[in-house]
């Protein structure tokens, strides 16, 4: 697959590649979850330029510093006197080399030093700090563990932290990014396929990518694919989250199934788990950023009236259907966790066209504020989406179907009337009925 998108990302590591050539060495930053394009994208920056690569496996310390010795003889010609097995002193080699070229230096899975030898943190400090305004080396260190690379650069305690010059995370790909790859591959593909596209891959370049190269192009398409023996689909939610969790990832594990099939408040996880989730809870929210607290619209920061939601669409359908059907897994009935996944699909991915939309809002720029509204009380008066606009004292109320004709537009206005009553009476409303056909 091409590479698509990136265009404000790939300017500034552009323009920083410029700064570090031109006046003295730059540190960036680059994070984000596996398989959102980071190494795709640090490589297409430094096109047409000397670039160094270092990938950090979980190996020894000498081992690694051997393999990266031979990256510097291969990649800037120049030998690495005797053997070096400290990375530190490797480091501080390299940046010697900085004094009299400008190249780049690129460390992947940063974070994986923790598990080889955390002092090497202090070491590159030392090194960086002597050797930054005298040399010209653009380094650039990404790392996917996002509880790790969080501590490095932005705990105080860290060495590392207030080192680096730039920082950037990536995020999925926005809804017209998905629309233009779809219609490279299929150029009359129907907004079902579209929604199928965003439910299956939330975004996640490597995900779209293993459709496309297989032509998976619609819904039936992409659930045969991602369900067959030796899928990369079948395990990636434990190959994201057990390194984030460690040996301990046990009860969040349940308590992301139990969110993903429905139990979204406290009381329903304690039913379901008969564990005290408030800690579990805060630590996937804060720490870890894979959940979503969510209130009604205008609801106060303490309110009681709150759902958790998993803020990312791919691991809310991993823990949906293969977390869940693990037992289906392990006997290999692959087609029948299949037609699970298709006949579930209109129900899920309508769910999913929710969030498009208000993904779609986000990326306009358009509003100040965009979320749902329910009544603490009851399941009567729920609206799907409410957004308040950015210079205009106006909201847009809209329901969500996947076909019109399940749309009720005398029940959707007594819900309109009731939230005009409670909480938009100063708002103009603007009120719509979205579809697919309005993807």
């Amino acid at each position: 697959m091409k590479f698509y998108d990136r265009t404000n990302e790939l300017k500034e590591l552009q323009n920083v590649r410029e700064l570090a050539f031109k006046d003295h060495s730059k540190l960036t930053v680059l994070t984000g979850r596996r398989r959102i394009g980071k190494t795709s994208l640090i490589f297409k920056s430094c096109e047409d330029s000397t670039t160094l690569y270092w990938f950090v496996k979980r190996s020894n310390e000498a081992d690694l510093c051997l393999e990266f010795a031979e990256a510097i003889t291969r990649v800037l010609g120049i030998s690495v006197p005797g053997k070096l097995y400290s990375f530190t002193r490797l480091f501080e080699f390299v940046m010697e080399q900085g004094v009299q070229h400008a190249f780049n230096l690129v460390i992947d899975e940063f974070q994986e030093f923790y598990n080889i030898n955390p002092s090497i943190y202090s070491g590159m400090q030392d090194v960086w700090d002597r050797f930054r305004t005298r040399t010209h080396v653009n380094l650039i260190i990404s790392g996917s563990v996002y509880t790790l690379m969080e501590k490095i650069f932005k705990d105080a305690k860290e060495p590392l932290y207030g080192r680096s010059d730039r920082v950037l995370k990536l995020y999925p790909f926005p809804t017209y990014v998905l629309k233009e790859i779809l219609k490279d591959y299929k150029p009359d593909f129907t907004p079902d396929d579209l929604l199928a596209l965003y439910t299956f891959t939330g975004g996640i370049p490597k995900y779209i990518e293993l459709f496309m190269d297989a032509r998976a192009t619609d819904m039936p398409q992409m659930v045969d694919f991602m369900i067959q023996p030796d899928s990369p689909f079948m395990d990636e939610g434990n190959t994201l989250l057990i390194q984030e969790f460690g040996k301990k990832y046990g009860n969040y594990f349940s308590i992301l199934s139990a969110i993903a099939d429905g139990n979204n408040t406290i009381p329903t996880i304690e039913d379901r788990l008969d564990i005290s989730p408030g800690g579990y809870l805060k630590r996937l929210e804060e720490d870890y950023n894979l959940i979503i607290r969510k209130r009604p619209i205008f609801s106060k920061e303490g309110t009681q009236t709150v759902r958790f939601e998993i803020s990312d669409p791919f691991l809310r359908f991993w823990f949906r259907y293969f977390q869940k059907y693990q037992s289906l897994i392990q006997i290999r009935n692959f087609k029948g966790l299949a037609t699970i996944i298709k006949n579930d699909y209109a129900t899920y991915s309508g769910w999913m066209l929710e969030d498009y939309f208000k993904q779609k809002m986000m990326e306009s720029g358009g509003f100040q504020d965009i979320g749902s509204w329910w009544e603490s009380k009851g399941n009567a008066n729920e609206i799907d989406i409410v957004g308040i606009y950015l210079f205009e004292k106006k909201a847009l109320v809209a329901e969500v179907k996947r076909q019109r004709k399940n749309f009720k537009p005398e029940l959707f206005q007594k819900k309109i009337d009731v939230i005009r009553n409670k909480i938009l009476h100063k708002f103009e409303i603007e009120s719509r009925c979205l579809t697919l056909e309005d993807m």
